[in-house]
């Protein structure tokens, strides 16, 4: 199974630490976040990685490079300017094959294993497979219900989106077909028509899981993982 890692955006909501150094590259617990996701992931034997970069993507090759190093083989999907989550793993459609594949927001950091995932429920029956947390104080209406087993929007939203997914490359290249010469796009328009047919399953998960989406959330991540360095 190949994995993709969201790496590409501005990190806007982290300055000024993200003025001159990338997201993907603001070190967790000694190193870059990116890493954690990547070494997580060699761990379990998935190691044939797709990332995106745009913003000072340069900086993010020059330390990975081709992944060896990583335990993993990685190919690279440059972004002149970033293209949303849709639409930027809708221009890595060609390094990703036809298979299901791993998708990871690269501005999460989480002891979720990677290889409890079920790979058999993304085919026949789902188009895709999400990972949810219980809502966090920051995103505290969620975004999705679930109900054995099955992701749905509803009124009441007990969970949010953990940046973890399954998803089929038929997705995206259904939506493309559907909306010709549009680039830039959110993920959440592509797997919407698949939650609201119920064909898109969901897991809890009640481990560690942090957005490090914004500087405060990134300071708190790096003082809880000083506490607890066994994470």
């Amino acid at each position: 199974m190949k994995a993709m890692i969201l790496a590409a955006g501005y990190g806007k909501r982290l300055r000024p630490l993200t003025d001159i150094t990338p997201k993907p590259l603001l070190k967790v617990a000694g190193k870059p976040l990116l890493q954690h996701h990547i070494e997580r992931l060699a761990a379990v034997g998935i190691t044939d990685l797709v990332i995106n970069i745009s913003w000072l993507g340069d900086q993010i090759e020059d330390y990975f490079g081709d992944g060896s190093d990583f335990g993993v083989q990685i190919h690279w999907s440059r972004e002149s300017q970033p293209l949303e989550t849709g639409g930027g793993i809708a221009k890595a459609l060609p390094l990703l094959g036809n298979a299901p594949f791993l998708l990871l927001n690269g501005d999460v950091w989480t002891d979720f294993s990677f290889d409890t995932i079920d790979v058999s429920l993304v085919g026949q029956r789902f188009d895709a497979w999400l990972l949810l947390v219980k809502n966090p104080d920051h995103n505290p209406h969620g975004d999705f219900a679930l109900s054995d087993k099955v992701v749905s929007f509803a009124d009441r939203s007990d969970y949010t989106f953990s940046g973890i997914s399954l998803v089929r490359p038929a997705l995206f290249a259904d939506y493309q077909s559907k909306h010709p010469g549009q680039q830039t796009f959110r993920w959440l328009d592509v797997v919407a028509p698949a939650l609201d047919s119920g064909r898109v399953a969901g897991q809890a998960f009640t481990g560690q899981w942090w957005d490090v989406g914004t500087v405060e959330r990134y300071q708190q991540l790096n003082r809880h993982l000083s506490c607890h360095p066994d994470k």
